[in-house]
């Protein structure tokens, strides 16, 4: 038996990408021309599947921040946190995001999907504890789960009444009897853009004396008075157990972090793997995303700019008659009815110059095909007003060929 046999299946689904006239595992962009704008093929394009919901990638403070980090600091750390790898900065960092979210401690991880994979992987452990995860959580999630070791449960998808009955079920059990409970949910979720009803599930976990822990990566800066989510626009910041987020979306830089009010948390530094064998966050990386965080705490118009978008955006395409996954919001996603006609309007829309996401089964929910579109607050009219005449000649023509077929 041969190593690559059970690439098979997944190999199908590449040579068909690629014959449908593109792949995006290959599609390049040559330049990079701002936050909104960029060069494929010899052709300029309008970026409208980045995460970069503030868009902050290209502001004068955060690039200089990273420059002289760069300069001061190094290339790299060379060392994980454990060793050599601790700096002044990302201590810094820790207690800036600790404060802006209103927790009395944070921990830094090199990468968003280390932060989810380490904490849930340290927090739970076989034979001692249960984790209730909602089936549509990111993939970081389910791993951190695997990792752990501890028996993992599913839960239908934003529903704090499946969620309930299933606690339920295991608060009768005497198996279960002194076992801690863990429960994942996200603010956001990163596919379809839908938010998750966080205080109904604070309130079905701690009826049942679990933890929660909400992800607010793709919600985090966006979401929120103040940018601190969908917990803090739901009024339920102080009272969840953990939050975690990245700072490759609205920090516009890479790494992640986890930060919660329990003095326990730090143990994670010497318990979570992915912490303490990973090199830790390049100076660059640590200097961008705290540059980031001051303009998110001090710019409040940035969160106004990508509502506004958003709104209009979402508003176009219902009224072109396209099939939303969620209500307005910085993900806007449009599902279509099968894989290949999904293929075939992700090119057409590359060729009317705008790049959106990709997403087809088996890495969605519900085995939807959807082109996933994400609003920045850096969109101009102009590159607004592009995606929505591609999306409305996409829609025209894929109905028309539904009607000739």
């Amino acid at each position: 038996m041969s190593l690559f046999d059970k690439f098979q299946k997944n190999a199908v689904l590449y040579n068909a990408l690629s014959e449908a006239g593109r792949n995006p595992f290959t599609v390049q962009m040559d330049e990079i021309l701002g936050p909104t704008r960029a060069i494929v093929k010899g052709k300029e394009i309008v970026l409208a599947g980045t995460n970069n919901y503030l868009g902050l990638t290209f502001r004068e403070e955060v690039v200089s921040a990273a420059q002289a980090a760069v300069a001061e600091q190094g290339a790299g750390t060379t060392g994980s946190r454990f060793a050599n790898g601790t700096y002044a900065s990302h201590k810094a960092l820790e207690r800036a995001l600790a404060a802006f979210l209103g927790f009395s401690r944070c921990i830094v991880f090199s990468t968003g999907y280390q932060a989810n994979l380490g904490a849930i992987s340290a927090l739970a452990a076989p034979g001692k504890d249960v984790i209730f995860i909602d089936a549509d959580c990111h993939a970081c999630i389910y791993d951190g789960c695997q990792l752990s070791g501890a028996e993992t449960v599913r839960f239908r998808h934003n529903s704090p009444e499946d969620l309930d009955r299933r606690l339920s079920r295991l608060d009768g059990d005497e198996k279960y009897a002194g076992m801690g409970k863990l429960v994942c949910i996200e603010g956001m979720y990163s596919m379809f853009g839908d938010v998750a009803p966080a205080k109904e599930f604070l309130d079905v976990a701690r009826r049942h004396g679990a933890y929660l822990f909400v992800d607010e990566a793709h919600s985090f800066g966006v979401y929120g008075e103040s940018g601190r989510g969908v917990v803090e626009a739901q009024g339920v910041i102080d009272e969840i157990d953990f939050y975690s987020g990245t700072f490759s979306k609205s920090l516009v830089s890479i790494g992640g972090f986890v930060a919660s009010n329990h003095p326990e948390l730090d143990y994670l530094r010497f318990s979570a793997r992915p912490y303490m064998f990973t090199a830790s966050p390049s100076p660059a990386n640590v200097a961008a995303a705290t540059a980031a965080l001051q303009c998110i705490a001090a710019e409040p118009d940035l969160r106004k700019r990508v509502w506004a978008n958003a709104r209009r955006v979402h508003e176009a395409f219902t009224q072109l008659g396209l099939e939303t996954c969620a209500p307005p919001g910085p993900v806007i996603a449009v599902k279509l009815p099968d894989r290949e006609t999904a293929f075939a309007a992700w090119s057409f829309l590359i060729d009317k110059g705008v790049y959106v996401n990709l997403a087809i089964p088996p890495g969605t929910p519900n085995a939807a095909s959807i082109l996933r579109l994400s609003v920045s607050a850096a969109h101009t009219n102009d590159d607004l007003d592009i995606v929505i005449d591609a999306y409305g000649a996409m829609a025209e023509t894929f109905a028309q060929a539904r009607v000739t077929a």
